[in-house]
């Protein structure tokens, strides 16, 4: 589902240096309003420090982040606020936390109650809290965890525990996810609930950016695929023209690409 209207995210010439490594070179890309974009590439290609830049934890050496026209503050709460969610590819949630406190936590850039409302405890701290609990509600039983909601998130099996970091993503109401290696670790059927999962998040109006090692996961879903080697971007397009690339074959087959610099050797992480 591709799309002719001005994009969603508009990145331009994002560069992020560590000292004299250069972790990501010079990269562009856009998502449009609808679609499912693919990041993929070897590890220590660079792509989580990319999506770093994009949600405020690192701020680019060189570039530009816009999302609905506007210039991104380079802070990940006000990067929230602005529409953009993330999920991680090491799973971040509250162990010790219910799954529906982990829901909830998601909520709290979406709450306008300040804190003399929640000391106070009057009528409007009680309205906001019962609206939120609902909404939270509404996304685990979107994302299939509803009957889990009092478990604790560490009780969770790994492919559940996924889910919920979406679901708390998704508790933020953003204009686009990012998932950074949804399906990492997961078998074969957890992957396809996943990519169906995806398709649902899409369906309700949310652009996905998305990172995966799964080739077969990405070309099912993507509208696109850009590849990253070395901090670099050196194709964007559908299936055919990604898999049909010698740069990408190359790249994966582990072999130096003729005109690159190398990147940070830290992990993608």
């Amino acid at each position: 589902m591709t799309t002719t209207a001005a994009p969603l995210l508009e990145v331009t010439g994002v560069t992020m240096r560590f000292g004299g490594l250069t972790a990501v070179n010079d990269v562009s890309l856009t998502v449009g309003e609808g679609e499912i974009i693919g990041l993929i590439g070897p590890n220590g290609a660079g792509k989580t420090t990319f999506f770093n830049c994009l949600t405020g934890l690192y701020v680019p050496t060189e570039g530009a982040v816009r999302f609905r026209d506007t210039l991104l503050p380079p802070k990940p709460h006000l990067v929230t606020q602005a529409g953009i969610a993330r999920t991680f590819q090491n799973i971040r949630l509250f162990a010790n936390m219910t799954v529906l406190e982990n829901v909830l936590v998601g909520r709290h850039t979406r709450t306008k109650e300040g804190i003399f409302s929640a000391i106070l405890r009057g009528p409007g701290y009680h309205r906001a809290e019962a609206q939120s609990r609902e909404k939270a509600m509404e996304l685990l039983e979107f994302t299939g965890l509803a009957e889990k909601a009092d478990h604790l998130a560490r009780n969770l099996p790994y492919g559940e525990q996924r889910k919920l970091e979406i679901a708390r993503a998704l508790a933020s109401e953003p204009g686009l996810l990012l998932l950074d290696e949804p399906t990492a670790g997961m078998n074969p059927q957890e992957t396809r609930a996943a990519e169906e999962l995806v398709f649902a998040i899409r369906d309700k109006g949310i652009s996905i950016l998305v990172i995966e090692h799964d080739m077969r996961f990405i070309f099912n879903l993507c509208d696109r695929t850009a590849v990253l080697v070395q901090g670099q971007k050196i194709v964007e397009g559908d299936r055919e023209t990604v898999q049909n690339d010698e740069r990408v074959i190359t790249a994966y087959l582990g072999a130096p690409l003729e005109g690159t610099n190398p990147a940070v050797t830290e992990s993608d992480q």
